[in-house]
């Protein structure tokens, strides 16, 4: 092994380490977040609908591009039917965490889980 080779690795492992530490703080400042959560519903950019996560219900979210079916449960929320042809908004599961999304690109539906003041996630880019 040359000496190349070492700092490369050390260089890799600490990039690793650095971005393992910034998920882990990310991910426990979401689970200690004690607020009441709502999902921010949006259609095609414009705000369809925000409700509360502690109220079970289920709703539906019919537009001009198509049919999607929301269940609020257990503090969170899932896509639990859509009339997409690929299925993966309701593959995305159960959403419950600060900053977690469900999207539905054919239909052009976004779920956002927001905190009880507007907190979200911070932002990684925006590409327009």
């Amino acid at each position: 092994m040359k000496r190349g080779d070492i700092w490369l690795i050390a260089i890799v492992l600490i990039t690793l380490g650095i971005t393992s530490w910034m998920m882990f703080q990310q991910r426990a400042a979401s689970d200690s977040y004690d607020g009441v959560k709502y999902a921010r519903i949006t259609v095609d950019r414009n705000h369809y609908r925000t409700v509360r996560l502690d109220e079970e219900q289920t709703i539906e979210i019919r537009t001009n591009h198509g049919y999607n079916l929301l269940q609020v449960k257990d503090g969170g929320v899932r896509m639990i039917e859509g009339d997409c042809r690929d299925d993966l908004c309701v593959l995305m599961g159960f959403k419950d965490r600060i900053g977690d999304t469900i999207v539905c690109l054919p239909n052009r539906v976004l779920v956002e889980i927001i905190g009880e003041h507007g907190e979200e996630a911070d932002v990684d880019a925006v590409v327009s």
